[in-house]
């Protein structure tokens, strides 16, 4: 079991707006269904929705997850508050679209540019390299979660690695192993760095 790490984000974690981005093939859908996982395992209120098409242009795919404590009033996210961004077309749509004092995690391996905004916390992970040594360059995407979710504390990192048993044991259960791995690897190899200016008060 991967053990959590103290050093988490100071957001609010009573309500969570989670965007996920990256080219089509890079397992959008397939992080925000192991997010909706690992909040039925915690009894959490979960929604997410799924833009198909961008990535038919070159552009990006991105995808929803909302969880919450309390009852979710709508599923869409306009301003979200953490974003999982793994090519760098994505930054550069989505870093303006983030609250202030949001989050947001970033493929370095894709990226061309670091984040501009001073407000937004930070998480970088060089999620595509990392998959190429494990072996699998499909496996990213789960380097990526494994670094969201030991620095933002959203979710348990044993229900994360619950909700990947359940979703590749069924059909592909030679993947579980090596997500796992995945996982364990995106949580060790991550660096969060803090905000440099304070968002302000509105």
């Amino acid at each position: 079991m991967i053990k959590q790490g103290s050093e988490v984000t100071q957001m609010d974690k009573q309500q969570a707006k989670i965007i996920m981005a990256g080219f089509g093939g890079q397992g959008i859908v397939v992080i925000g269904n192991i997010l909706a996982r690992g909040c039925v395992i915690e009894d959490k209120n979960v929604t997410g929705m799924v833009s198909y098409g961008a990535e038919m242009r070159g552009g990006t795919a991105n995808a929803t997850v909302v969880l919450s404590d309390e009852e979710i009033a709508s599923p869409y996210v306009v301003h979200p508050t953490h974003a999982i961004i793994l090519n760098h077309p994505s930054l550069d749509r989505f870093e303006p679209e983030l609250v202030e004092g949001g989050l947001v995690l970033l493929n370095t391996s894709l990226m061309q540019r670091d984040v501009e905004r001073k407000d937004l916390e930070q998480i970088k992970i060089a999620a595509t390299e990392i998959a190429h040594e494990l072996g699998n360059l499909k496996v990213a995407n789960i380097v990526a979660l494994g670094a969201f979710i030991r620095h933002t504390g959203l979710l348990k990192m044993k229900s994360i690695e619950q909700g990947i048993g359940t979703l590749f044991a069924a059909k592909k259960p030679a993947l579980v192993g090596l997500n796992l791995k995945a996982l364990a690897a995106g949580a060790a190899r991550s660096v969060f760095e803090p905000a440099t200016a304070k968002a302000s008060l509105g």
